[in-house]
């Protein structure tokens, strides 16, 4: 907010280009679009940006560009966004570059807001803690409290070297930094990527949601406490109360960085998924309104009965344009069916396989059998222009198979429990069989019947 305020020209500035990790341009683009009525902020930043990240950046409607290299350049790196993005801004005057890494309203809005904010809420600070990106935070709170309290131990925090957390730089690269972080800092502490993200899951976990370079400022905190503790020098640090009244900044969350932190943390961090194998199948939608009663049998898909008798579903006619899937075993299917159906025996499947939404591996064997046999191109044209009805033992599998024969686009349903609810409504009978209703090979469905 601050680096914008005072450089937009309302008459001139189009354009908002910034290189950054990602929530400083985040930012800018929001305060651009609300403050200054900019919608166009483009992000250049490194190749090596997780995805979700980016695709965090593109939601918040961020036109981005990637550029390779490390994946913090030196401010002065020609070849870096970093110089891009300058020089962008100085072939136009409708483009603004902000430049987080040389614009001394970067730091001076510490001094402005956040260091205020702070002593208001804690006058007892003894410790302060920020890492080191650009250096902007530290150099602005460490020049603050360095007038207001020079009590306050100013701690900065750098990457490890050869290590890398989002946002946060090594000792070695501030080196061309031309803000004045020396005179802002006391303490400099070097922490590990490891370390910040375990400490920030355990912050996230005890509900301070925060990300991986809020960990890295806690580590360093406890980190330079500890050697106060082995160096005996640790009440030093004390106030009037003898309390130590530390802050550390929690400058990120944890959403756009969580592919990494499984990546960074071992295992155990993490409970196992259980029934993990079911991500990869099942993929399609499901309605309720797919599932059908034994009612709809009369009302959709056979032709009103001439009488009622026992043999009432042996007797009935299948409308035109209907087709009657049965998945039963073909011994199954010859000991009784409903007229005009069509046998697709899956090998998944008899009369004492378990419910596919009881037992995991029995629906993940039933989905690949359907998706398998359901993406055969020729078998699923024929059934396109019918109304398709699958049938099973209990219902379930023919669910499953209805919702993958909707993801192929044809009109299907399932009849809700199956054999078993015609069994349970008393419509099971025993009556005589078609000789041309017969077992039909998975690989041709044919849907046209003859009574």
């Amino acid at each position: 907010m601050n680096m914008l305020e005072t450089q937009v020209d309302p008459a001139k500035t189009k354009t908002i280009i910034e290189y950054s990790s990602g929530s400083t341009v985040i930012s800018m683009s929001m305060i651009a679009r609300v403050m200054h009525g900019i919608e166009d902020t483009r992000a250049y930043l490194s190749n090596k940006t997780s995805e979700a990240k980016l695709r965090l950046m593109q939601f918040f409607g961020l036109d981005i560009t990637l550029f390779g290299g490390p994946s913090q350049p030196e401010p002065f790196d020609e070849r870096g966004g970093i110089q891009n993005a300058r020089r962008k801004a100085m072939h136009s005057e409708e483009i603004l570059n902000p430049n987080q890494y040389e614009n001394d309203d970067n730091w001076q809005a510490h001094i402005r807001w956040t260091g205020p904010q702070i002593f208001k809420q804690l006058p007892e600070i003894n410790v302060l803690c920020a890492g080191m990106g650009t250096s902007g935070t530290m150099t602005g709170l460490g020049t603050y409290f360095g007038k207001v309290k020079p009590s306050v131990v100013r701690l900065a925090v750098c990457t490890a070297p050869g290590d890398r957390v989002p946002g946060p730089r090594s000792f070695a690269l501030l080196g061309p930094v031309e803000f004045p972080w020396k005179e802002a800092v006391d303490v400099i502490e070097e922490v590990n990527s490891p370390d910040s993200y375990s400490l920030s899951l355990d912050l996230c976990r005890e509900g301070v949601v925060c990300g991986p370079s809020s960990g890295f400022n806690l580590q360093g905190l406890f980190q330079m406490l500890e050697k106060r503790k082995k160096a005996g020098t640790l009440a030093e640090l004390a106030g009037p109360d003898g309390l130590i009244h530390s802050v550390f900044l929690c400058c990120d969350l944890p959403y756009q960085y969580i592919g990494e932190y499984f990546q960074k943390l071992s295992p155990e961090k993490f409970h196992p998924i259980r029934n993990e194998r079911l991500a990869r199948v099942d993929l399609y939608r499901y309605d309720e309104s797919w599932e059908r009663s034994p009612v709809v049998l009369f009302t959709r898909f056979y032709e009103p009965p001439r009488s009622l008798t026992q043999s009432l579903l042996s007797d009935i006619v299948l409308k035109s344009q209907c087709c009657i899937l049965d998945l039963r075993t073909s011994a199954d299917f010859s000991t009784w069916h409903l007229p005009g159906s069509v046998n697709i025996p899956l090998r998944s499947l008899d009369s004492h396989t378990p419910k596919p939404f009881s037992e995991p591996s029995v629906l993940e064997a039933q989905w690949l059998e359907l998706e398998e046999l359901f993406s055969d191109r020729d078998a699923v044209s024929r059934l396109h222009s019918h109304h398709v009805l699958a049938i099973c033992y209990n219902g379930d599998t023919a669910r499953v198979a209805t919702s993958v024969l909707r993801a192929k686009g044809i009109e299907a349903d399932s009849l809700r429990g199956g054999y078993q609810a015609l069994r349970d409504h008393h419509l099971w009978g025993d009556g005589s069989i078609s000789s041309t209703d017969r077992a039909y090979s998975p690989v041709a469905v044919p849907v046209e019947q003859t009574n």
